[in-house]
Protein backbone atom coordinates (compact mmCIF):
# COMPACT_ATOMS: atom_id res chain seq x y z
CA UNK A 1 0.00 0.00 0.00
CA UNK A 2 1.35 3.38 -1.02
CA UNK A 3 2.34 6.34 1.82
CA UNK A 4 -0.96 8.13 0.83
CA UNK A 5 -2.98 5.38 1.01
CA UNK A 6 -1.64 4.78 4.19
CA UNK A 7 -2.05 8.34 5.35
CA UNK A 8 -5.26 8.55 3.79
CA UNK A 9 -6.90 5.80 5.71
CA UNK A 10 -5.00 7.12 8.89
CA UNK A 11 -7.16 10.37 8.87
CA UNK A 12 -10.58 8.23 8.02
CA UNK A 13 -9.86 6.63 11.46
CA UNK A 14 -8.63 9.52 13.44
CA UNK A 15 -11.81 11.37 12.08
CA UNK A 16 -14.54 8.59 13.44
CA UNK A 17 -12.44 8.80 16.42
CA UNK A 18 -12.77 12.33 16.86
CA UNK A 19 -16.60 12.17 15.05
CA UNK A 20 -18.06 9.60 18.08
CA UNK A 21 -16.36 12.36 20.46
CA UNK A 22 -18.16 15.54 19.42
CA UNK A 23 -21.62 12.84 19.09
CA UNK A 24 -21.20 12.71 22.99
CA UNK A 25 -19.76 15.62 24.29
CA UNK A 26 -21.22 18.03 21.93
CA UNK A 27 -23.99 17.30 19.77
CA UNK A 28 -25.86 15.30 22.54
CA UNK A 29 -25.21 18.07 25.11
CA UNK A 30 -28.05 18.65 27.34
CA UNK A 31 -29.49 15.40 25.96
CA UNK A 32 -30.93 12.21 28.26
CA UNK A 33 -27.11 10.17 28.67
CA UNK A 34 -28.78 7.09 27.34
CA UNK A 35 -29.89 9.38 24.20
CA UNK A 36 -26.21 7.93 22.30
CA UNK A 37 -26.18 4.65 23.62
CA UNK A 38 -29.28 3.68 22.38
CA UNK A 39 -28.75 5.39 18.90
CA UNK A 40 -25.39 3.43 18.52
CA UNK A 41 -26.95 0.32 19.24
CA UNK A 42 -29.78 1.10 16.72
CA UNK A 43 -27.07 1.52 14.44
CA UNK A 44 -25.08 -1.37 14.44
CA UNK A 45 -28.18 -3.36 13.62
CA UNK A 46 -29.23 -0.99 11.06
CA UNK A 47 -25.83 -1.40 8.89
CA UNK A 48 -26.52 -5.14 9.10
CA UNK A 49 -30.06 -4.68 7.84
CA UNK A 50 -29.47 -2.10 5.26
CA UNK A 51 -26.31 -4.11 3.96
CA UNK A 52 -28.71 -7.14 3.09
CA UNK A 53 -31.33 -4.63 2.10
CA UNK A 54 -28.52 -2.82 -0.67
CA UNK A 55 -28.05 -6.05 -2.60
CA UNK A 56 -31.41 -7.93 -1.96
CA UNK A 57 -33.47 -6.96 -4.58
CA UNK A 58 -30.56 -7.70 -7.40
CA UNK A 59 -29.70 -10.91 -5.30
CA UNK A 60 -33.39 -12.45 -6.17
CA UNK A 61 -32.75 -12.17 -9.85
CA UNK A 62 -29.29 -13.21 -9.82
CA UNK A 63 -29.42 -16.20 -7.46
CA UNK A 64 -32.80 -17.29 -7.95
CA UNK A 65 -33.79 -16.80 -11.66
CA UNK A 66 -36.79 -14.54 -10.24
CA UNK A 67 -38.74 -12.13 -12.60
CA UNK A 68 -38.91 -8.32 -11.92
CA UNK A 69 -42.01 -8.49 -10.95
CA UNK A 70 -41.60 -11.28 -8.61
CA UNK A 71 -38.32 -9.98 -6.86
CA UNK A 72 -40.96 -6.58 -6.71
CA UNK A 73 -43.54 -9.16 -5.08
CA UNK A 74 -40.78 -10.73 -2.74
CA UNK A 75 -38.99 -7.66 -1.48
CA UNK A 76 -41.97 -5.52 -0.77
CA UNK A 77 -43.63 -8.34 1.08
CA UNK A 78 -40.58 -8.65 3.03
CA UNK A 79 -40.63 -4.57 3.94
CA UNK A 80 -44.19 -5.43 4.78
CA UNK A 81 -43.53 -7.63 7.38
CA UNK A 82 -40.64 -6.03 8.64
CA UNK A 83 -42.85 -2.89 9.32
CA UNK A 84 -46.06 -4.57 10.16
CA UNK A 85 -44.69 -7.10 12.98
CA UNK A 86 -43.62 -4.38 15.31
CA UNK A 87 -47.35 -4.03 16.25
CA UNK A 88 -47.03 -7.41 17.42
CA UNK A 89 -43.89 -6.36 19.03
CA UNK A 90 -45.55 -3.01 20.52
CA UNK A 91 -48.46 -5.52 22.41
CA UNK A 92 -45.69 -7.92 23.23
CA UNK A 93 -43.76 -5.06 25.27
CA UNK A 94 -46.77 -3.51 26.40
CA UNK A 95 -47.21 -6.58 28.61
CA UNK A 96 -43.62 -8.12 29.08
CA UNK A 97 -41.79 -4.79 29.02
CA UNK A 98 -39.85 -3.13 26.20
CA UNK A 99 -35.80 -4.32 27.60
CA UNK A 100 -36.94 -7.99 26.76
CA UNK A 101 -38.59 -7.73 23.79
CA UNK A 102 -35.52 -5.43 22.34
CA UNK A 103 -33.64 -8.48 23.22
CA UNK A 104 -35.30 -10.88 22.43
CA UNK A 105 -35.87 -9.29 18.70
CA UNK A 106 -32.01 -8.84 18.20
CA UNK A 107 -31.46 -12.90 18.41
CA UNK A 108 -33.86 -13.91 16.45
CA UNK A 109 -33.07 -11.61 13.63
CA UNK A 110 -29.66 -12.87 13.72
CA UNK A 111 -30.46 -16.46 13.08
CA UNK A 112 -32.10 -14.96 10.28
CA UNK A 113 -29.25 -13.27 9.31
CA UNK A 114 -26.95 -16.21 9.53
CA UNK A 115 -29.75 -18.46 7.56
CA UNK A 116 -29.34 -15.94 4.60
CA UNK A 117 -25.65 -15.96 5.19
CA UNK A 118 -25.31 -19.83 4.16
CA UNK A 119 -24.90 -20.21 0.53
CA UNK A 120 -27.79 -23.15 -0.15
CA UNK A 121 -27.78 -22.74 -4.34
CA UNK A 122 -30.64 -21.79 -6.21
CA UNK A 123 -33.27 -24.65 -5.99
CA UNK A 124 -36.61 -25.13 -4.03
CA UNK A 125 -35.05 -25.91 -0.82
CA UNK A 126 -32.93 -22.41 -1.25
CA UNK A 127 -35.93 -20.71 -1.51
CA UNK A 128 -37.93 -21.79 1.17
CA UNK A 129 -34.73 -21.80 3.49
CA UNK A 130 -34.55 -17.78 2.69
CA UNK A 131 -37.89 -17.46 3.26
CA UNK A 132 -37.75 -19.30 6.63
CA UNK A 133 -34.93 -16.48 6.54
CA UNK A 134 -36.81 -13.36 5.96
CA UNK A 135 -39.33 -14.31 8.43
CA UNK A 136 -37.04 -14.34 11.42
CA UNK A 137 -35.30 -11.17 10.08
CA UNK A 138 -38.94 -9.80 9.97
CA UNK A 139 -40.24 -11.11 13.68
CA UNK A 140 -36.67 -9.55 15.21
CA UNK A 141 -36.93 -6.74 13.80
CA UNK A 142 -40.40 -6.51 14.99
CA UNK A 143 -39.69 -7.08 18.31
CA UNK A 144 -36.63 -4.74 18.52
CA UNK A 145 -37.00 -1.78 15.93
CA UNK A 146 -40.34 0.06 17.10
CA UNK A 147 -39.67 -0.76 20.82
CA UNK A 148 -36.07 0.40 20.96
CA UNK A 149 -37.58 3.50 19.66
CA UNK A 150 -39.72 3.66 22.49
CA UNK A 151 -37.55 3.68 25.10
CA UNK A 152 -35.32 6.64 23.42
CA UNK A 153 -39.32 8.05 23.73
CA UNK A 154 -39.10 7.81 27.52
CA UNK A 155 -36.12 9.22 28.03
CA UNK A 156 -38.45 12.89 27.24
CA UNK A 157 -40.78 12.13 29.55
CA UNK A 158 -39.00 13.70 32.47
CA UNK A 159 -40.47 17.32 32.07
CA UNK A 160 -36.86 18.73 31.75
CA UNK A 161 -36.13 17.19 28.38
CA UNK A 162 -39.99 17.33 26.98
CA UNK A 163 -39.03 20.53 24.94
CA UNK A 164 -35.72 18.64 23.30
CA UNK A 165 -37.87 15.35 22.21
CA UNK A 166 -37.86 16.36 18.30
CA UNK A 167 -34.24 17.23 18.30
CA UNK A 168 -33.23 14.25 20.10
CA UNK A 169 -35.37 11.75 17.62
CA UNK A 170 -33.28 13.88 14.75
CA UNK A 171 -30.08 12.95 16.05
CA UNK A 172 -31.11 9.68 17.26
CA UNK A 173 -32.21 9.24 13.18
CA UNK A 174 -28.88 10.91 12.53
CA UNK A 175 -26.60 8.45 13.98
CA UNK A 176 -28.62 5.19 13.03
CA UNK A 177 -27.85 6.50 9.09
CA UNK A 178 -24.40 6.49 9.53
CA UNK A 179 -24.77 2.56 9.55
CA UNK A 180 -26.87 2.58 6.56
CA UNK A 181 -24.50 4.81 4.92
CA UNK A 182 -21.39 2.57 5.02
CA UNK A 183 -23.65 -0.41 4.06
CA UNK A 184 -23.44 -0.51 0.38
CA UNK A 185 -19.98 -0.16 0.42
CA UNK A 186 -19.61 -3.08 2.83
CA UNK A 187 -21.73 -5.31 0.88
CA UNK A 188 -20.29 -4.06 -2.78
CA UNK A 189 -16.92 -4.32 -1.01
CA UNK A 190 -17.50 -8.26 0.65
CA UNK A 191 -18.92 -9.09 -2.34
CA UNK A 192 -15.89 -7.98 -4.75
CA UNK A 193 -13.46 -9.30 -2.46
CA UNK A 194 -15.19 -12.64 -2.39
CA UNK A 195 -15.44 -13.07 -6.38
CA UNK A 196 -11.85 -11.90 -6.45
CA UNK A 197 -11.28 -15.71 -4.65
CA UNK A 198 -13.21 -16.95 -7.19
CA UNK A 199 -16.80 -17.33 -5.69
CA UNK A 200 -19.37 -16.57 -8.00
CA UNK A 201 -21.45 -13.89 -8.65
CA UNK A 202 -24.45 -15.60 -6.71
CA UNK A 203 -22.72 -16.85 -4.07
CA UNK A 204 -21.26 -13.65 -3.09
CA UNK A 205 -24.43 -12.22 -1.85
CA UNK A 206 -24.27 -14.54 1.06
CA UNK A 207 -20.82 -12.85 2.20
CA UNK A 208 -22.96 -9.67 2.18
CA UNK A 209 -25.60 -11.06 4.47
CA UNK A 210 -22.58 -12.40 6.84
CA UNK A 211 -21.92 -8.70 7.87
CA UNK A 212 -25.06 -8.30 8.89
CA UNK A 213 -24.86 -11.48 11.37
CA UNK A 214 -21.34 -9.45 12.68
CA UNK A 215 -23.08 -6.10 13.14
CA UNK A 216 -26.00 -7.21 14.88
CA UNK A 217 -23.11 -9.08 17.67
CA UNK A 218 -21.94 -5.55 18.03
CA UNK A 219 -25.27 -4.14 18.40
CA UNK A 220 -26.22 -6.18 21.60
CA UNK A 221 -22.62 -5.46 22.95
CA UNK A 222 -23.06 -2.11 23.20
CA UNK A 223 -26.85 -2.23 24.14
CA UNK A 224 -26.01 -4.12 27.29
CA UNK A 225 -22.42 -2.61 27.94
CA UNK A 226 -24.46 1.01 28.01
CA UNK A 227 -27.71 -0.47 29.83
CA UNK A 228 -26.66 1.49 33.03
CA UNK A 229 -27.53 4.69 31.48
CA UNK A 230 -31.28 4.10 30.33
CA UNK A 231 -32.33 1.38 32.36
CA UNK A 232 -34.80 3.51 34.61
CA UNK A 233 -36.90 3.38 31.15
CA UNK A 234 -37.29 0.05 31.14
CA UNK A 235 -40.51 -0.76 32.91
CA UNK A 236 -39.05 -4.50 34.17
CA UNK A 237 -36.29 -2.89 35.85
CA UNK A 238 -35.78 -2.91 39.81
CA UNK A 239 -36.61 0.14 41.15
CA UNK A 240 -33.75 0.26 43.34
CA UNK A 241 -31.74 0.02 40.15
CA UNK A 242 -28.21 2.37 40.68
CA UNK A 243 -28.41 5.09 37.56
CA UNK A 244 -25.06 5.38 36.03
CA UNK A 245 -25.14 9.14 35.36
CA UNK A 246 -24.51 12.51 36.18
CA UNK A 247 -28.42 13.35 36.42
CA UNK A 248 -30.20 13.65 40.12
CA UNK A 249 -32.08 10.88 41.75
CA UNK A 250 -35.10 12.68 41.09
CA UNK A 251 -34.59 12.82 37.50
CA UNK A 252 -34.27 9.14 37.21
CA UNK A 253 -37.33 7.79 38.68
CA UNK A 254 -40.11 7.35 36.41
CA UNK A 255 -42.06 10.99 35.75
CA UNK A 256 -45.91 10.12 36.67
CA UNK A 257 -48.48 10.63 34.01
CA UNK A 258 -51.72 12.31 34.06
CA UNK A 259 -54.38 10.24 33.42
CA UNK A 260 -56.66 10.98 30.23
CA UNK A 261 -60.14 11.21 29.22
CA UNK A 262 -62.19 8.41 27.32
CA UNK A 263 -62.78 11.59 24.77
CA UNK A 264 -59.17 12.88 24.95
CA UNK A 265 -57.63 9.22 24.26
CA UNK A 266 -59.96 8.63 21.63
CA UNK A 267 -59.01 12.02 19.67
CA UNK A 268 -55.67 11.68 20.21
CA UNK A 269 -56.25 7.58 18.49
CA UNK A 270 -58.18 9.03 16.13
CA UNK A 271 -55.36 12.20 14.95
CA UNK A 272 -52.40 9.15 15.24
CA UNK A 273 -54.55 7.01 12.33
CA UNK A 274 -55.15 9.80 10.27
CA UNK A 275 -51.25 10.52 10.28
CA UNK A 276 -50.81 6.57 9.81
CA UNK A 277 -53.05 6.45 6.92
CA UNK A 278 -50.62 9.37 5.00
CA UNK A 279 -47.76 7.54 5.91
CA UNK A 280 -48.41 4.53 3.93
CA UNK A 281 -48.36 6.82 0.82
CA UNK A 282 -44.70 8.42 1.67
CA UNK A 283 -43.29 4.74 2.37
CA UNK A 284 -44.72 3.43 -1.01
CA UNK A 285 -42.77 6.20 -2.47
CA UNK A 286 -39.67 6.66 -0.28
CA UNK A 287 -38.88 3.17 -0.42
CA UNK A 288 -38.61 2.72 -4.36
CA UNK A 289 -35.01 3.42 -3.45
CA UNK A 290 -33.81 -0.35 -3.21
CA UNK A 291 -36.32 -1.56 -6.01
CA UNK A 292 -37.21 1.12 -9.43
CA UNK A 293 -34.88 3.54 -8.52
CA UNK A 294 -32.12 0.78 -8.02
CA UNK A 295 -33.50 -1.01 -11.41
CA UNK A 296 -32.92 2.56 -13.30
CA UNK A 297 -29.57 2.92 -11.34
CA UNK A 298 -28.83 -0.60 -13.50
CA UNK A 299 -30.33 -0.01 -16.41
CA UNK A 300 -30.48 3.65 -17.28
CA UNK A 301 -27.21 5.41 -15.34
CA UNK A 302 -23.89 5.98 -16.75
CA UNK A 303 -21.47 2.98 -15.43
CA UNK A 304 -18.11 5.16 -15.01
CA UNK A 305 -17.88 8.37 -13.41
CA UNK A 306 -14.85 10.51 -13.84
CA UNK A 307 -13.53 13.73 -12.47
CA UNK A 308 -14.53 14.87 -9.64
CA UNK A 309 -17.90 13.33 -9.69
CA UNK A 310 -15.81 10.10 -9.03
CA UNK A 311 -14.97 11.42 -5.84
CA UNK A 312 -18.65 10.70 -4.94
CA UNK A 313 -18.68 7.23 -5.15
CA UNK A 314 -15.77 6.71 -2.26
CA UNK A 315 -17.64 6.72 1.31
CA UNK A 316 -14.57 8.02 2.59
CA UNK A 317 -15.10 11.23 0.89
CA UNK A 318 -18.53 11.24 1.84
CA UNK A 319 -17.63 10.51 5.20
CA UNK A 320 -14.81 13.67 5.38
CA UNK A 321 -18.08 15.97 4.05
CA UNK A 322 -19.98 14.41 6.87
CA UNK A 323 -16.71 15.47 9.41
CA UNK A 324 -16.15 18.96 7.76
CA UNK A 325 -20.25 19.74 8.38
CA UNK A 326 -20.44 18.27 11.73
CA UNK A 327 -17.29 20.58 12.58
CA UNK A 328 -18.83 23.31 11.74
CA UNK A 329 -21.78 23.13 13.11
CA UNK A 330 -20.80 21.81 16.26
CA UNK A 331 -18.28 24.81 16.70
CA UNK A 332 -21.01 26.96 17.09
CA UNK A 333 -22.58 24.99 19.67
CA UNK A 334 -19.53 24.33 21.65
CA UNK A 335 -17.36 26.76 24.03
CA UNK A 336 -13.35 26.27 25.12
CA UNK A 337 -12.36 22.28 24.18
CA UNK A 338 -15.09 21.76 22.33
CA UNK A 339 -14.34 24.44 19.82
CA UNK A 340 -10.90 23.02 19.40
CA UNK A 341 -12.20 19.22 18.53
CA UNK A 342 -14.82 20.64 16.46
CA UNK A 343 -11.95 22.64 14.77
CA UNK A 344 -9.49 19.46 14.39
CA UNK A 345 -13.31 17.56 13.07
CA UNK A 346 -13.35 19.91 10.41
CA UNK A 347 -9.78 19.85 9.24
CA UNK A 348 -9.63 16.52 8.97
CA UNK A 349 -12.68 16.48 6.58
CA UNK A 350 -10.74 18.49 4.86
CA UNK A 351 -7.45 16.96 4.78
CA UNK A 352 -9.11 13.51 3.61
CA UNK A 353 -10.96 15.46 0.86
CA UNK A 354 -7.86 17.25 -0.10
CA UNK A 355 -5.27 14.05 -0.71
CA UNK A 356 -8.53 12.84 -2.60
CA UNK A 357 -8.49 15.77 -5.07
CA UNK A 358 -4.62 14.83 -5.37
CA UNK A 359 -5.35 11.56 -6.54
CA UNK A 360 -8.68 11.48 -8.45
CA UNK A 361 -8.61 8.32 -10.76
CA UNK A 362 -8.97 8.16 -14.41
CA UNK A 363 -12.74 6.85 -13.87
CA UNK A 364 -14.61 4.90 -11.43
CA UNK A 365 -16.73 1.88 -11.88
CA UNK A 366 -20.54 2.57 -10.94
CA UNK A 367 -22.55 -0.47 -9.30
CA UNK A 368 -26.30 0.17 -9.20
CA UNK A 369 -26.96 -0.45 -5.00
CA UNK A 370 -23.86 2.43 -4.32
CA UNK A 371 -26.82 4.92 -4.98
CA UNK A 372 -28.15 3.54 -2.21
CA UNK A 373 -25.64 5.47 0.31
CA UNK A 374 -26.63 9.09 -0.94
CA UNK A 375 -30.00 8.90 1.11
CA UNK A 376 -28.10 8.41 4.74
CA UNK A 377 -25.34 10.50 3.82
CA UNK A 378 -27.76 13.32 3.19
CA UNK A 379 -29.62 12.55 6.38
CA UNK A 380 -26.41 12.37 8.87
CA UNK A 381 -25.06 15.89 7.02
CA UNK A 382 -28.32 17.55 6.77
CA UNK A 383 -29.70 16.53 9.96
CA UNK A 384 -27.41 19.84 11.93
CA UNK A 385 -28.85 21.85 9.26
CA UNK A 386 -32.31 20.86 10.08
CA UNK A 387 -31.95 21.29 13.94
CA UNK A 388 -30.11 24.41 13.62
CA UNK A 389 -33.11 25.65 11.46
CA UNK A 390 -35.90 24.57 12.87
CA UNK A 391 -34.12 25.44 16.62
CA UNK A 392 -33.55 29.22 15.22
CA UNK A 393 -37.30 29.19 14.09
CA UNK A 394 -38.74 28.01 17.29
CA UNK A 395 -36.94 31.14 19.12
CA UNK A 396 -38.44 33.67 17.01
CA UNK A 397 -41.69 31.47 17.91
CA UNK A 398 -42.22 30.34 13.92
CA UNK A 399 -41.30 26.42 13.82
CA UNK A 400 -43.77 24.40 11.93
CA UNK A 401 -45.68 22.26 13.89
CA UNK A 402 -44.74 18.49 13.85
CA UNK A 403 -48.10 17.69 11.63
CA UNK A 404 -47.40 20.86 8.95
CA UNK A 405 -43.76 19.07 9.06
CA UNK A 406 -45.36 15.85 8.16
CA UNK A 407 -47.79 17.49 5.25
CA UNK A 408 -44.45 19.59 3.80
CA UNK A 409 -42.60 16.08 3.80
CA UNK A 410 -44.93 15.15 1.27
CA UNK A 411 -44.84 18.31 -1.04
CA UNK A 412 -41.11 17.58 -0.98
CA UNK A 413 -41.10 13.88 -1.60
CA UNK A 414 -43.78 14.73 -4.94
CA UNK A 415 -41.06 16.78 -5.96
CA UNK A 416 -38.66 13.61 -6.30
CA UNK A 417 -40.33 11.78 -8.68
CA UNK A 418 -41.18 15.44 -10.39
CA UNK A 419 -37.44 15.57 -11.04
CA UNK A 420 -37.36 11.71 -11.91
CA UNK A 421 -40.30 12.12 -14.69
CA UNK A 422 -38.10 14.79 -16.03
CA UNK A 423 -35.08 12.30 -15.74
CA UNK A 424 -36.71 9.58 -17.89
CA UNK A 425 -38.15 12.30 -20.70
CA UNK A 426 -37.37 10.34 -23.97
CA UNK A 427 -35.87 6.64 -22.60
CA UNK A 428 -36.29 4.00 -23.68
CA UNK A 429 -39.10 1.52 -21.70
CA UNK A 430 -37.64 -1.43 -19.23
CA UNK A 431 -37.78 -3.85 -22.11
CA UNK A 432 -36.84 -2.46 -24.68
CA UNK A 433 -33.82 -0.58 -22.65
CA UNK A 434 -32.54 -4.34 -22.08
CA UNK A 435 -32.83 -5.10 -24.93
CA UNK A 436 -30.54 -2.81 -26.48
CA UNK A 437 -27.98 -3.36 -23.72
CA UNK A 438 -28.68 -0.21 -22.02
CA UNK A 439 -27.91 2.43 -24.43
CA UNK A 440 -29.13 5.84 -24.09
CA UNK A 441 -27.98 6.34 -20.84
CA UNK A 442 -27.96 9.48 -18.51
CA UNK A 443 -26.11 11.06 -16.17
CA UNK A 444 -25.42 9.85 -12.13
CA UNK A 445 -26.80 13.09 -11.10
CA UNK A 446 -29.85 13.18 -11.76
CA UNK A 447 -30.66 9.94 -9.06
CA UNK A 448 -28.24 11.89 -6.81
CA UNK A 449 -30.56 15.13 -7.02
CA UNK A 450 -33.66 12.86 -6.66
CA UNK A 451 -32.24 11.26 -3.46
CA UNK A 452 -31.24 14.61 -1.92
CA UNK A 453 -34.70 15.83 -2.37
CA UNK A 454 -36.25 12.83 -1.20
CA UNK A 455 -34.05 12.93 2.31
CA UNK A 456 -35.26 16.55 3.04
CA UNK A 457 -38.90 15.05 2.74
CA UNK A 458 -37.53 12.51 4.93
CA UNK A 459 -36.39 14.41 7.85
CA UNK A 460 -39.85 16.12 7.32
CA UNK A 461 -41.80 13.62 7.62
CA UNK A 462 -39.53 10.14 9.24
CA UNK A 463 -37.93 11.47 12.49
CA UNK A 464 -41.10 14.10 13.26
CA UNK A 465 -43.70 11.37 12.49
CA UNK A 466 -42.04 9.18 15.25
CA UNK A 467 -41.79 11.95 17.63
CA UNK A 468 -45.16 12.64 17.17
CA UNK A 469 -46.45 9.50 17.77
CA UNK A 470 -44.55 9.18 21.15
CA UNK A 471 -45.79 12.24 21.94
CA UNK A 472 -49.44 12.18 21.49
CA UNK A 473 -49.94 8.23 21.99
CA UNK A 474 -51.88 7.45 25.13
CA UNK A 475 -49.61 6.27 27.76
CA UNK A 476 -51.54 3.01 28.05
CA UNK A 477 -50.73 2.29 24.46
CA UNK A 478 -47.48 3.81 23.64
CA UNK A 479 -46.36 0.43 22.44
CA UNK A 480 -48.89 -0.14 20.07
CA UNK A 481 -49.42 3.35 18.42
CA UNK A 482 -45.56 3.03 17.91
CA UNK A 483 -46.46 -0.42 16.60
CA UNK A 484 -48.95 0.86 14.38
CA UNK A 485 -46.93 3.88 13.09
CA UNK A 486 -44.79 0.34 11.62
CA UNK A 487 -47.82 -1.20 10.62
CA UNK A 488 -49.13 2.04 8.19
CA UNK A 489 -45.26 1.83 6.88
CA UNK A 490 -45.63 -1.77 6.36
CA UNK A 491 -48.48 -0.98 4.18
CA UNK A 492 -46.99 1.00 2.24
CA UNK A 493 -43.99 -0.71 1.88
CA UNK A 494 -46.49 -4.00 0.43
CA UNK A 495 -47.55 -1.42 -1.83
CA UNK A 496 -44.01 -0.73 -3.43
CA UNK A 497 -44.26 -3.52 -5.45
CA UNK A 498 -46.73 -1.20 -7.60
CA UNK A 499 -44.11 0.59 -9.82
CA UNK A 500 -42.18 -2.43 -9.60
CA UNK A 501 -44.65 -4.35 -11.21
CA UNK A 502 -45.49 -1.42 -13.35
CA UNK A 503 -41.64 -1.62 -14.20
CA UNK A 504 -42.11 -5.56 -15.07
CA UNK A 505 -44.97 -5.14 -17.15
CA UNK A 506 -42.74 -2.62 -19.67
CA UNK A 507 -45.02 0.96 -18.54
CA UNK A 508 -42.89 3.80 -20.19
CA UNK A 509 -40.81 5.51 -16.93
CA UNK A 510 -42.52 9.05 -16.70
CA UNK A 511 -45.76 7.34 -16.00
CA UNK A 512 -44.41 5.02 -13.09
CA UNK A 513 -42.72 8.52 -11.60
CA UNK A 514 -46.35 10.23 -12.28
CA UNK A 515 -48.01 7.63 -10.49
CA UNK A 516 -45.59 8.41 -7.24
CA UNK A 517 -45.85 12.26 -7.41
CA UNK A 518 -49.75 12.51 -7.82
CA UNK A 519 -49.98 10.11 -4.11
CA UNK A 520 -47.35 12.45 -2.46
CA UNK A 521 -49.12 15.79 -4.18
CA UNK A 522 -52.66 14.43 -2.64
CA UNK A 523 -51.27 12.72 0.42
CA UNK A 524 -50.11 16.71 1.15
CA UNK A 525 -52.99 18.17 0.18
CA UNK A 526 -55.21 16.08 2.74
CA UNK A 527 -52.42 16.89 5.49
CA UNK A 528 -52.68 20.43 5.12
CA UNK A 529 -56.89 19.81 5.16
CA UNK A 530 -56.73 18.48 8.80
CA UNK A 531 -53.84 20.23 10.19
CA UNK A 532 -56.16 22.52 12.79
CA UNK A 533 -56.85 18.81 14.21
CA UNK A 534 -53.68 17.63 14.48
CA UNK A 535 -52.38 20.20 16.13
CA UNK A 536 -54.95 20.17 19.04
CA UNK A 537 -53.11 17.41 19.71
CA UNK A 538 -49.66 17.47 18.98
Amino acid sequence: MELSSIVFYALVALSALVFFYSLVNILCKGQPKGLVWLALANTGERFGYYTMLAVFALFLGENFGFSTGTSSTIYSTFLMLVYFLPVIGGIAADRFGFGKMVTTGIFIMFIGYLLLAVPLGGNTMAACAMGLALILVSLGTGLFKGNLQVLVGKLYDAPEYAAMRDSGFSIFYMAINIGAMLAPTAAIGVMGLAQSQGVSVADSYHYAFAVACVSLIVSIIIYYASKRTFCHVLETEKKDVVVETSESTENTEKPEVPELSKAETKERIICLCLVFAVVIFFWMAFHQNGLTLTFFARDYVVTEATGLGSLMFNVANLWAVVCLVYGIYNYTRGEGTDKIISIVLGVLGVAILALSLCNIPASTAISAPIFQQFNPLFVVALTPVSVALFASLAKVGKEPSSPKKIGLGMLVAAIAFILMIVASLGLLAPEQQVATEGAGRVSYNWLVMTYLILTFAELLLSPIGISFVSKVAPPKYAGLMMGLWFASTAIGNFLVQIPGLLWGANVALPYIWGVLAGICLLSALFIFSILKKLEKVA
